[in-house]
């Protein structure tokens, strides 16, 4: 089994992407202070999840929202079919509802729940910043005289990183239910699927069904792809800004393990990459003389927008040229590394990411 593990890192200036509650009229980012006393902003990962699914290509339909009950008792769910839509497959649901809302027969679990398929880590500020207020006022067409309506909110100029993970063996591949999971589908939806040309598998010790390979393929391409090109985020009327990632970092890696998290890291306050960390956990975790059942099923990819972290992209390049000529280590522009892979996936040149020893 293969996992797409790493991290993205984004460039947000003088921006406001994720909003906090607001306090006395005034529009606050999300931040946290350590105990040190230090500040640092963050995107929640359900923003950037949201920038996701709302960045998929026009011709990808996404689940439906259904929202029931009022007050305390409300509940939003999606339609809970990952057969139907991607983003109900990689991002996961959870419905629990009369039997007869989701097409189950009497008796039947009234509960249906996938768990997520592409893990995302909160973006959280590699450097501590803290926010500073912006002040603004509205007077158009006001009288002479007449006092300013006044606003602010809080602004912040941050890289921000987030750790990835995607489960590849998961992709189109629906838990039927059993000791350790809950069922994602009904047993006559499971049953529909089967007729159409779906599988019964066994993942990881619970039955399942699995779509044909060309759609799995096709999804992660799709996820892929829109990583290159997400946008969103909230003040774009103010503080529009690139959401793409400035850099990202992924790797097939068997296990799940994401050893690259501290690739990216403060520096003197700076924010800085690490090349030594980052040969070092490649020599650790792939093939070699020493570990010749290495974890890592092919070469780390660098997707490195030209400009972010001024010259350090030629430096890490430089001190990682052994690596690039042992094919262990591949660096371009993010939307080429990004839509390369996805063209690789697609086109069947890592079907056996795809796969699970205990199928």
């Amino acid at each position: 089994m293969t996992y797409l593990v790493g991290q993205s890192i984004v460039a947000v200036k003088a921006g406001a992407p994720n909003n906090g509650r607001g306090e006395d009229n005034r529009g606050m980012v999300k931040q946290f202070t350590t105990t040190s006393r230090e500040t640092y902003p963050y995107v929640s990962a359900q923003a950037s999840r949201r920038w996701l699914r709302d960045s998929l290509p026009p011709g990808e339909a996404t689940s439906p929202v259904k929202r029931t009950g009022e007050g305390k008792k409300q509940q939003a769910y999606t339609s809970g079919r990952p057969d139907l839509y991607l983003d109900d497959d990689l991002f996961g649901y959870m419905i629990a509802v009369k039997a007869d809302e989701t097409g189950a027969k009497k008796g039947e679990s009234k509960t249906f729940m996938r768990d997520t398929v592409l893990a995302t880590g909160t973006l959280v500020a590699v450097v501590p910043n803290k926010p500073v207020m912006d002040f603004g006022t509205m007077s158009r067409d006001f009288e002479p005289g007449e006092h300013p309506v006044i606003h602010e909110h809080e602004m912040y100029t941050a890289d921000l990183a987030g750790d990835l993970l995607l489960d590849l063996p998961r992709v189109g591949t629906f838990e039927l239910g059993g000791k350790t999971a809950k069922s994602a589908l009904p047993a006559a939806t499971a049953t529909a699927l089967t007729e159409a040309g779906a599988t019964a598998v066994t993942l990881r010790g619970v039955d399942c069904v699995r779509m044909p390979i060309e759609e799995r393929r096709r999804r992660v391409a799709v996820l892929l792809r829109t990583m290159a090109t997400v946008k969103g985020g909230a003040k774009q009327s103010a503080h529009y800004g690139d959401r793409t990632p400035g850099l990202i970092i992924l790797a097939p890696l068997k296990g799940g393990t994401n050893p690259f998290t501290r690739v990216v890291r403060n520096r003197r306050n700076t924010t800085y990459f690490d090349s030594d960390v980052l040969a070092e956990e490649i020599n650790a975790w792939g093939i070699n003389e020493n570990d010749p059942e290495g974890q890592l099923d092919g070469p780390v990819r660098i997707g490195w927008a030209p400009g972010f972290l001024g010259d350090q992209r030629e430096r890490v390049t430089n001190d990682l040229e052994a690596l690039i000529k042992e094919n262990k280590l591949i660096i371009g522009h993010p939307r080429t590394i990004l839509s390369t892979l996805a063209t690789e996936i697609q086109d069947g040149d890592h079907d056996t990411w795809f796969d699970d020893p205990a199928v």
